[in-house]
């Protein structure tokens, strides 16, 4: 088994009332897991394909793969995103949003704008360009498209149903309000750090 669903550093109810204990339950233990069992079924897949040189499903199971393994490190970096004790970006991360966004406030206004209007399942998220050295914000549909290669995720929202909906049901905006009360920006800020100014030379060779 290449794949294996994280421990959280939380209890389930270490986020309430922001996000329930029920949901946290269901969509570490379920959800999650569901695209862990979905990635190692692909790769397993894949590897008897090799074997046997058979590769007419190959199509299907990359995209089996690339939709379960999505699902599989998106819901990794959202769990350490999450804490009950939220903090403040560190000044390094603050300048930066200030920097590339206008201010804080400007980002988080961008960033709920991009939450609120995704149509269907996906993720709200903040990333660093690799390519251009710069933070950016986007929204990845489904669990795996429209995020450009290079482009490394610091901090996700999940803005799939079952991330909210026994909660906050069909009221999105009050669940990415709720959101920004338990943002590990802790962990945000050592994701940034960790990216280096060099990073448009690891693409470009």
């Amino acid at each position: 088994m290449n794949y294996k669903l994280p421990e959280l550093k939380y209890d389930y109810s270490a986020l309430e009332p922001h996000i329930s204990a029920r949901i946290m339950e269901l969509h570490h233990s379920k959800h999650h897991q569901a695209y862990v069992t979905g990635a190692n079924a692909a790769s397993e897949a894949m590897a008897e394909a090799r074997e046997t040189n058979n590769f007419s499903n190959l199509p299907k199971l990359q995209k089996d793969l690339a939709f379960n393994l999505g699902g599989h490190v998106n819901h990794s970096i959202f769990w350490e995103n999450l804490s009950p004790h939220s903090g403040e970006p560190s000044s390094e991360l603050a300048a930066a949003l200030t920097e590339y966004f206008g201010s804080f406030e400007m980002f988080k206004n961008h960033f709920v704008a991009a939450a609120l209007g995704i149509q269907g399942s996906g993720w709200a998220y903040l990333a660093w360009d690799a390519l251009g050295n710069r933070l950016i914000i986007g929204q990845l549909y489904d669990q795996q498209g429209n995020l450009a290669m290079g482009s490394i995720p610091l901090l996700m929202l999940d803005m799939w149903e079952h991330a909210f909906y026994l909660d906050y049901q069909n009221v999105k905006a009050d669940y990415v309000k709720a959101f920004w009360n338990i943002v590990n920006w802790e962990d945000v800020s050592r994701r940034f750090g960790s990216v280096s100014v060099n990073s448009r030379s690891l693409l470009l060779g």
